[in-house]
């Protein structure tokens, strides 16, 4: 169009503050987009239970923190789970994220806790 010049973006303006601010969080784990629509919920990498009350969270897709405590207990994530690179060096997430990564950011399904860990509780 004759006199529409295009607009240059600089990081002071407020504009280009707010489309940035539109960008989708990625889920640490997976490394998907959270999208606004999508189920998610902040993990503490150290239990509330285990002392990490005032400790370090990372949001997560609500599917990816329901897997996480589907297969371990607390005390298991406080001793060698405490962090994102440990959670996905696990084999059982590092399953269930090659099986996520193939779903929709906004994917959402009941996860149920593992036998196994139905198994321990029982013993507990």
């Amino acid at each position: 169009m004759v006199g529409r010049r295009s607009r240059r973006w600089s990081a002071d303006d407020p504009e280009a503050i707010a489309a940035e601010a539109r960008v989708d969080p990625i889920c640490p784990l997976c490394e998907r987009p959270i999208p606004a629509r999508a189920r998610s919920s902040l993990h503490h990498l150290t239990p509330k239970l285990k002392g990490g009350t005032h400790g370090g969270t990372v949001r997560l897709h609500q599917i990816c923190h329901s897997a996480i405590h589907a297969r371990y207990s607390e005390a298991e994530i406080a001793k060698r789970l405490a962090d994102v690179a440990a959670l996905r060096m696990d084999p059982e997430i590092t399953r269930f994220l090659a099986w996520v990564r193939g779903k929709p950011d906004d994917f959402h399904a009941a996860t149920r806790m593992t036998r196994d860990r139905r198994a321990a509780k029982r013993r507990t």
